[in-house]
């Protein structure tokens, strides 16, 4: 199935895109699950995993909260037995928890690789200096990626994911590219959008071309590959190594499927009907019940079953049945009426789905711009996660 924007994208020619390399790290297809908090928990990456082969990153881990040995951070950051390569994101602002979190990620945990999110947009994080913060000050930037680097000793990649900039007067990216290869970092990952988008509008491919054309490290480009002929146009248009998939895989983990097969040279099968979704959604829940306990599963699946169900004519009301759900009963009920040879429809191939489409005005810290060449991390942006940490492992 193809969107009327993708109908004549012609398929990969034999040898069009090579394999993505991070250090040590081969990724083929040059696929990459993005980093998403509350959503690329060990069962979403074991569900995505299974459509195909790629690269499945954790959701954001706080560096400082490893620190501080926060036992709902270390159990968030777990990782599956069967899960190879192992890849680890985290959020960090100072230095010494980056380093202590990269090797905590690597002896203990035992990461393959790791990445570090210079690209949060979250008002609370930006307001304490954090996130898309960051990389407004370079010198700062440049202290946490080496330390990272350092930490790591080669044994696994580092890399770094950043957005365009705080907003389109303050652009960062290209900076951010040059201190990710002066520090060592294997690779960059850019959201094609400002952190005042959000995640609104059109991601801006022009700037994954521009930080492609600036540095000599691999460049994942992000932002709007909701069909796998997106992922081909983007890497034609941009000359990027790789693409990163974010809200295009919720609801839908057989893009990547998709995606492997586009990038072999393969039509894309039609996506599952109905039945086979909601067989899917109820994996999913088990996962999650095993991984959280059968409450905190149940409120964590309200969100999945908007995006399981998106775009199917008629499943409002089940939606409702979903949320109200108290049991399993209750669930495995609800979706035993829906037809299970409804189609997928062809609308709901870019139905937006996660994120709003609003903008913000970023907030940051009292004085942050008038001491861009300062290397000292905010004093408040380390604590921020913990608590999200907290969420995420009970589902919220």
């Amino acid at each position: 199935m193809r969107s009327d924007l993708n109908r004549d994208v012609p398929l990969a020619r034999p040898g069009e895109f090579a394999p993505l390399r991070i250090g040590s790290l081969t990724v083929e297809p040059p696929v990459v699950l993005a980093p998403m908090a509350g959503v690329t928990n060990p069962p979403f990456r074991r569900i995505c995993r299974a459509y195909g082969a790629g690269l499945y990153v954790s959701e954001m881990i706080s560096a400082r909260a490893l620190l501080h040995g926060n036992p709902a951070t270390r159990r968030l950051a777990a990782f599956a037995p069967e899960e190879a390569p192992r890849s680890a994101q985290l959020y960090a602002t100072d230095p010494e928890a980056a380093a202590y979190a990269v090797a905590w990620q690597v002896e203990e945990n035992g990461a393959q690789h790791v990445d570090l999110n210079f690209g949060c947009p979250v008002r609370k994080v930006t307001a304490a200096g954090g996130g898309s913060a960051i990389p407004l000050k370079p010198r700062l930037l440049a202290r946490i990626v080496g330390a990272a680097v350092n930490a790591a000793r080669g044994r696994v990649p580092v890399t770094i994911k950043v957005r365009k900039g705080v907003d389109e007067h303050l652009l960062t990216f290209l900076d951010a590219g040059r201190v990710a290869q002066s520090e060592g970092a294997a690779a960059i990952g850019l959201h094609a959008r400002t952190a005042a988008q959000l995640y609104s509008g059109e991601a801006d491919w022009s700037a994954i071309a521009a930080l492609k054309a600036a540095v000599a490290i691999p460049v994942l480009g992000n932002g709007d590959i909701w069909e796998a002929f997106d992922a081909l146009r983007m890497m034609r248009e941009t000359g990027c190594d790789g693409v990163i998939v974010g809200r295009g895989c919720l609801g839908r983990p057989w893009l990547f499927r998709e995606l492997s097969q586009a990038f072999a040279g393969v039509e894309p099968e039609a996506p599952p009907r109905l039945g086979e979704i909601v067989a899917l959604a109820l994996r999913h829940g088990k996962l999650l019940e095993e991984f959280m306990g059968t409450h905190h599963a149940l409120l964590h699946l309200r969100k999945w079953a908007a995006w399981y169900t998106k775009g199917f004519p008629g499943t409002a009301a089940l939606r409702d049945r979903l949320n109200a759900a108290a049991s399993w009963v209750d669930y495995e009920a609800a979706l035993s009426a829906v037809d299970p040879e409804a189609e997928f429809p062809e609308n709901g191939l870019r139905m937006r789905r996660g994120k709003g489409t609003s903008c913000q005005v970023v907030s940051l810290p009292p004085g942050f711009l008038e001491s861009r060449d300062d290397d000292q991390p905010y004093a408040r942006a380390g604590a921020l996660c913990e608590e999200a940490d907290e969420a995420a492992i009970q589902g919220g």
